[in-house]
């Protein structure tokens, strides 16, 4: 049995679609949301879906080990982030080695690093003109998007593509391919 907290500090569209995923997997189950911010959308999510969604602030996540011992003590054997938005402190990484999972909006290591989410993303890939972006989903280290890569998947844009088209096609290809590869490195555990 794999047990799993899923970080989010936005609407939680890929927490909910990782939980309805292993909704019917006996040996998966989503422990908990935990959250940097108090009015984001995964909260309402978990409540609606029944996840527990615990709320923490700056000071807690980075200069205690609260949420480490929370984990440990939720015998957590997998950190998923998910759309969280803060770099993750080294208690944290030490505590879960190649057991924190992150999603990036983009193919790494191009419009990764610090600041690099979200909109802020989308928009510097159509400002750069790029023909193609995609997601990269890769083990957390200290260190922004620097983790070791795990997959990449490709969608392909036009030059009329806003940064609004350019993220619902990356959603899109999150939403397929996040569940999927999470299963596969389940497996392995």
């Amino acid at each position: 049995m794999t047990r799993i907290a899923i970080f989010a500090s936005g609407s939680g569209s890929n927490a909910e679609r990782i939980t309805t995923y292993f909704a019917d997997k006996e040996s998966v189950i989503i422990e908990m949301f935990l959250s940097n911010n108090p009015t984001a959308g995964v909260i309402e999510r978990g409540r609606r879906l029944g996840i527990p969604t615990v709320l923490f602030d700056k000071k807690t996540f980075s200069k205690t080990n609260k949420i480490v011992d929370l984990l440990q003590n939720q015998q957590i054997g997998l950190v998923i982030l998910a759309g969280f938005l803060w770099l993750i402190p080294e208690n944290l990484v030490k505590a879960f080695p190649n057991k924190i999972i992150n999603i990036h909006p983009a193919l790494l290591p191009k419009y990764g690093g610090k600041g690099m989410w979200g909109h802020f993303v989308h928009e510097a890939v159509v400002e750069a003109g790029e023909k193609e972006s995609g997601i990269t989903i890769h083990f957390v280290n200290e260190h922004y998007d620097e983790g070791k890569v795990i997959f990449q998947a490709k969608c392909g844009l036009v030059s009329t593509d806003t940064p609004a088209d350019v993220a619902r096609k990356v959603q899109a290809l999150e939403h397929i391919h996040f569940p999927e590869v999470l299963e596969k490195i389940i497996a392995t555990i």
